[in-house]
């Protein structure tokens, strides 16, 4: 198994929880920050800092600064204005802070300082509307930002409202506009993924296990087709949860969970295409979030449910997963973060 070093968020508020952000290899860790919920984890482009969600209901994100050990010293954290935000990302001048606040349906944007600590939110931009599902679409729910490579446009996917948002982020740290993808009613959008070359994207939808293949062209995503993340002979519920795309943008991965699986698709010669190639079991019960190893040749599948971090190969070739080892036993694991 890989001795590459992750970070691991978590849930801490659950039965059987941890007690915060794990550190180690997935042979072992152990817990180097106490953090309430610190389920999505990024890291800034130096190396130096370390972001977390704390998905609680009156949310915050926390900020560390990490040391040579990989030991986290806290900085500080700030309120994002809304309910559970569940996902983060650095903005690609490394000057702000984008977090999704799930429960309330709107995006925090908080600016970085420069010894890494955050200041006051710079906008906290609220989203409107429903969809289809009264369970789950009864308001908006904003499940990620994340940048196209060209690190020219935002785009932050709402789970409520079956919408993609398309912005521009300026140089004071405000969102615009610019466009909008309407994806098809009851699919849930949870999370999305570029191409290596930007001209396509792969959206894992959560509510109708369904991976949208889209094109991009300037700030414009279209969809090109749907397919399903599960064998034709899948039977029960399942909710895919986290999507990622090879390096070479070959092949594309995502998580069911309740199937407790991970799908693997080949995207063909352009990437715009998707096709079914391989489910393989996750290693545990509800994988929510998978991640590469730093040199793209593993792939890590965190499962909530089983308190397990399994790890896979990645064949190059063919794209195919194959289980090694055995996985790491961690107290409800939702991201793994390569160091």
């Amino acid at each position: 198994m890989t001795s590459e070093q992750i970070y691991v968020g978590s849930y801490t508020t659950q039965e059987g929880g941890g007690e915060g952000i794990g550190f180690g290899t997935a042979d072992e860790l152990q817990v180097v920050a106490a953090s309430a919920d610190p389920s999505f984890l990024t890291i800034s482009a130096d190396g130096r800092f370390l972001y977390a969600t704390n998905e609680l209901e009156a949310g915050r994100v926390s900020a560390f600064a990490i040391a040579d050990s990989g030991a986290l010293e806290f900085l500080n954290h700030q309120p994002t204005g809304g309910a559970h935000p569940c996902h983060l990302e650095i903005d690609p001048t490394g000057k702000f802070l984008l977090s999704a606040n799930y429960s309330s349906g709107s995006v925090a944007i908080h600016p970085i300082k420069d010894n890494g600590s955050l200041g006051d939110p710079s906008q906290i931009l609220q989203r409107e509307g429903t969809g289809p599902n009264p369970d789950r679409q009864e308001g908006p729910h904003a499940h990620q930002v994340t940048f196209d490579p060209s690190g020219s446009f935002a785009f932050d996917i709402d789970l409520g409202t079956d919408s993609v948002y398309v912005s521009t982020l300026s140089a004071d740290g405000r969102l615009a506009e610019v466009s909008r993808l309407q994806v098809h009613p009851g699919a849930g959008p949870r999370h999305l993924v570029f191409h290596p070359g930007g001209h396509a994207a792969y959206l894992v939808n959560e509510l109708d296990s369904t991976l949208t293949v889209l094109s991009h062209s300037e700030g414009k995503l279209a969809v090109v087709e749907s397919v399903s993340t599960r064998p034709d002979d899948a039977e029960g519920e399942s909710f895919p949860a986290e999507v990622l795309v090879a390096p070479d943008g070959r092949f594309v991965y995502s998580s069911n969970r309740g199937d407790d699986t991970i799908a693997v698709f080949e995207t063909g010669a352009e990437g715009l295409e998707a096709e079914l190639i391989q489910t393989i079991g996750s290693g545990g019960t509800w994988p929510r979030h998978l991640a590469f190893s730093k040199d793209g040749t593993e792939l890590y599948a965190a499962n909530e449910r089983s308190n397990t971090i399994a790890v896979f190969t990645v064949d190059q070739s063919s794209g195919a997963l194959t289980a090694t080892g055995t996985p790491l036993d961690w107290p409800k694991p939702v991201c793994v973060l390569p160091y």
